[in-house]
C-alpha cells in the first residue's frame, strides 16, 4: 500500500501501511484491518503508531492515538541531520547521511514517512537486511533519536571546543 499524508491540529500523519488480516469462522472468513502511522509536528518531534480495527478508519485513528503517547524528540540542523547516523531493530539497518539544501529526501517508503514527518527536507538513506516496514520504521526514529550537536558530545566527554 502507498503512504498516505495528512496535516491535522498541527501533526503530519503519515499512514505507512495498511494490512488485512482473516479469521476463518464458521459463516466463512472474517477480516480486520491494522495500520502503521507515523506522526510528527515537521519541527524535531516523531512518533509511530499501530492500531487495529475491522475497518480502515478506526484502525488508522487507534494508531494515530497509540502514535501520541509515544513521541520522541530529534535534533535537527536546519532541513538535514547534524552528522551521519544508523539505526537498527531487528534484522533492519537504516543508514542516515546529511545532504545539502536542495538534495531532497531520498527514501524509500516507510524511512520516507519518518523523516518528512520530524522536518527533514534534504537528507540520504539507505536500508540493509530486513525491510519489514514496521521494522523500518523502528530502526528510523532509533537512529533520528541517537543525533547529537557539538555541544552535547563536548559536554558529555568534558572537553572544550
Amino acid at each position: 500500500m502507498s503512504s498516505e499524508t495528512r496535516e491535522k491540529d498541527g501533526w503530519i500523519e503519515s499512514v505507512v501501511s495498511i494490512r488485512r488480516c482473516s479469521a476463518t469462522v464458521k459463516g466463512g472468513r472474517r477480516f480486520s484491518f491494522n495500520a502503521l502511522v507515523v506522526i510528527g509536528d515537521g519541527r524535531g518531534t516523531i512518533g509511530w503508531g499501530y492500531g487495529k480495527a475491522n475497518e480502515v478508519p478506526p484502525s488508522v485513528d487507534k494508531g494515530v492515538k497509540d502514535a501520541k503517547k509515544q513521541l520522541k524528540k530529534v535534533l535537527l540542523k536546519g532541513g538535514t541531520i547534524p552528522h551521519r547516523v544508523e539505526g537498527r531493530f531487528g534484522a533492519s539497518r537504516v543508514v542516515m547521511l546529511p545532504a545539502n539544501p536542495g538534495t531532497g529526501v531520498i527514501a524509500g517508503g516507510a524511512v520516507r514517512a519518518v523523516v518528512q514527518a520530524v522536518g527533514v527536507t534534504d537528507i540520504l538513506t539507505k536500508c540493509y537486511g530486513s525491510t519489514n516496514k514496521l521494522n523500518l520504521v523502528k530502526a528510523t526514529i532509533n537512529g533520528l533519536t541517537k543525533l547529537r550537536t557539538k555541544e552535547d558530545i563536548a559536554r558529555l566527554r568534558g572537553v572544550e571546543l
